[in-house]
């Protein structure tokens, strides 16, 4: 009887609105969680399996090798050294961070055609990498490889009296490397500017009218008011710039195909699964790309923790102890 009242308490619960409501919120998770599981956590742990084996992009009789795929990518050089090439990226987000917050500060002033000139700023982010990387392929050079210096910045220079330069040289690994940056400064940077100006636009007017009746200039004006309370969007946009700086894959594929000193660690991840048909050894070569991300996101997050935050935890702690000493009394 108590077994029938039970069920029947529950059944009665679900057709109330709070059951239907959990009922229809259980149905509405289920298909984005089923894709979930099955596009994203799935793939990810067998990549992991994956990368403890040595076996073809068919898995056919796969092996257990251990860590040694791990040993290949940090002992031998064709492997890690790419990282280096994600410097360039890493000092031009910094770069480009900069340059979108002088932007976005100068923008949230009182200058006219502020619009126009966002969008014209927002527009190269809408754009499809492909053709972004295609437009600037044809900028810095001519035709297919062996590619030429006779590209539309050479025909530009040369109409100011200004010999051609081979931007594309192999010999010269460090300037093809400045300008496939400068491409991606130039993609990425008004999706920052667009961040930061929404940062600024949401802080408050009378902590400006409090700095201008103190007399602040602009410089202490950005450092004591801006700065501060756009913080956690700074911290959001490092994360992002550093984590695409690494994994960068898209511009130099397309532009050199890795070539002329500009292979990343994503490309050659690729050409080691799909060329090599070494799927075991890309799968390692992701996993270790996976975990510098990670690492990377945890010590920026560290570094660019709100001050409320760390005062809240320390409180917390502060009351914990309290309690402790009164249960031990």
């Amino acid at each position: 009887m108590f077994e029938e009242k039970q069920k029947r308490s529950f059944k009665e619960w679900f057709h109330t609105y709070e059951g239907q409501k959990l009922y229809v919120s259980a149905l509405f998770l289920l298909v984005p969680l089923v894709l979930l599981l099955t596009f994203t956590f799935v793939p990810a742990f067998n990549m992991i399996a994956y990368s403890f084996q040595e076996r073809d992009q068919f898995g056919v009789d796969p092996q257990f090798v251990g860590f040694d795929n791990y040993k290949t990518i940090f002992t031998n050089p064709d492997y890690f050294i790419t990282f280096k090439n994600s410097l360039y990226y890493l000092v031009g987000s910094v770069i480009q961070q900069i340059v979108a917050l002088l932007l976005a500060s100068i923008l949230c002033s009182a200058i006219r055609a502020k619009g126009f000139f966002k969008g014209v700023l927002f527009f190269p982010y809408l754009m499809n990498g492909v053709a972004v990387s295609i437009i600037f392929l044809r900028f810095f050079t001519k035709g297919n490889p062996p590619l030429t210096q006779e590209g539309t910045l050479n025909g530009v220079l040369q109409m100011f009296g200004i010999d051609p330069v081979r931007w594309m040289d192999a010999a010269n690994p460090v300037l093809v490397n400045c300008c496939l940056v400068f491409v991606s400064i130039w993609r990425y940077i008004g999706f920052d500017i667009i961040m930061y100006i929404g940062a600024i636009h949401s802080i408050s007017p009378d902590l400006y009218e409090a700095c201008d009746l103190d007399g602040a200039n602009p410089f202490q004006r950005f450092r004591y008011i801006v700065f501060p309370s756009i913080k956690p969007i700074i911290s959001l946009q490092l994360i992002l710039a550093v984590k695409g700086a690494i994994s960068v894959f898209e511009i130099p594929y397309i532009i050199t195909g890795g070539n002329y000193g500009t292979s990343t660690f994503v490309i050659k991840t690729i050409e080691t699964a799909f060329k090599k048909k070494q799927v075991g050894l890309a799968s390692a070569m992701a996993v270790v790309l996976l975990i510098i991300i990670i690492i990377v996101t945890l010590v920026q997050k560290f570094m660019f923790r709100d001050e409320s935050e760390v005062e809240a935890r320390e409180s917390a702690k502060k009351k914990r102890l309290k309690m402790s000493g009164k249960g031990a009394a």
